[in-house]
């Protein structure tokens, strides 16, 4: 199934999700480094009173963030359909939106404003960083002297995070909002975890609709 960008921003609420996948040499280096099919995740954010918005991570800063007015790379809240031509037409990604269902509601919403104003702006991690954390969060944890393969511990929004990927982003959101449960490591999750070949596992019944690709317009 296919449909437009039109028919896709139409349809985008609160908790979506966005995937894309590129075949760039940066974009094979981040589907290597995660074990991912995908590249890139966002989540969108759609309020009465504006367009809706793609909250997720990346290196450039060609769109200007929505929260701060400025253009910055790292954490970011766009234009949600600037965002996915920017990634289609500039990246070469192609694009799927996957449905939260049922819908988000108010209080999720107001969690998500809060993770906005909280995490706005985190730069984005190195290549090797990246690499690194991606690895650290599917070891057991040696310092609680007990084995958790999934990377459970703290709560993920107990972490402070220096450096932000998109797929932390997206997690720790997720988590706010009350979609995911408290315990697993920021970074044991990836692009890949929020396509439909994975299972998030996500609380009270929740969950993410197949992939619809979404035909980007040319340039």
């Amino acid at each position: 199934m296919s449909i437009s960008l039109d028919e896709a921003v139409e349809l985008t609420r609160t908790g979506d999700v966005w995937v894309f996948r590129g075949r760039s040499v940066p974009d094979r280096a981040i589907q290597f480094t995660t074990n991912s099919p995908v590249n890139h995740v966002g989540m969108a954010l759609v309020l009465d009173d504006m367009p809706p918005l793609m909250w997720h991570a990346e290196l450039g800063r060609s769109l200007p963030d929505m929260w701060t007015g400025t253009h910055q790379r790292g954490v970011q809240l766009h234009d949600l359909r600037d965002a996915v031509c920017v990634w289609a037409n500039r990246y070469g990604q192609r694009a799927w939106l996957r449905q939260l269902e049922p819908p988000a509601d108010v209080a999720m919403e107001e969690a998500v404003l809060h993770t906005v104003a909280r995490l706005d702006g985190t730069p984005f991690p190195s290549t090797a960083q990246l690499a690194w954390r991606w690895a650290r969060g599917r070891v057991p944890d040696l310092r609680r002297g007990r084995s958790t393969p999934d990377g459970a511990g703290v709560p993920v929004r107990d972490r402070a995070l220096e450096t932000a990927y998109c797929a932390e982003v997206v997690a720790v959101t997720y988590e706010a909002m009350g979609l995911l449960p408290a315990g697993r490591r920021p970074n044991w999750y990836d692009p890949g975890r929020f396509w439909s070949g994975d299972d998030l596992h996500l609380t009270g019944g929740a969950q993410l609709g197949a992939e619809i690709e979404v035909r980007i317009p040319p340039r």
